[in-house]
């Protein structure tokens, strides 16, 4: 008899048992938001709303919706040129950095 494939839920949850998985995981979430409080202080500093932000970038108010609620949720990275965009709206500009 062949065992039922595993939902991506109890893959996770079975890969998180593992503190090595477990510790990354966690490494990168807090890069995740820590990249979410620097979008959102800037677009609070520059005063402007996510539809002020979305008729500069050409797009919709949802569409930053989502942007900014995938970096929360971490369930979608953005792509750099979408950041580079984000940033141009605000009178910004993307560094990247590898240390």
């Amino acid at each position: 008899m062949t065992s039922k494939p595993m939902t991506h839920e109890q893959l996770v949850k079975t890969m998180l048992k593992n503190p090595a998985v477990k510790a990354e995981a966690e490494r990168l979430n807090r890069e995740e938001f820590a990249l979410l409080d620097q979008i959102l202080a800037a677009r609070k500093s520059a005063g402007l709303s996510q539809a002020d932000v979305a008729e500069r970038m050409g797009t919709h108010a949802p569409a930053i919706a989502r942007l900014e609620s995938s970096l929360a949720t971490g369930k979608h990275s953005p792509s750099l040129n979408t950041l580079r965009k984000y940033a141009q709206a605000l009178g910004k500009r993307v560094e990247l950095h590898l240390v």
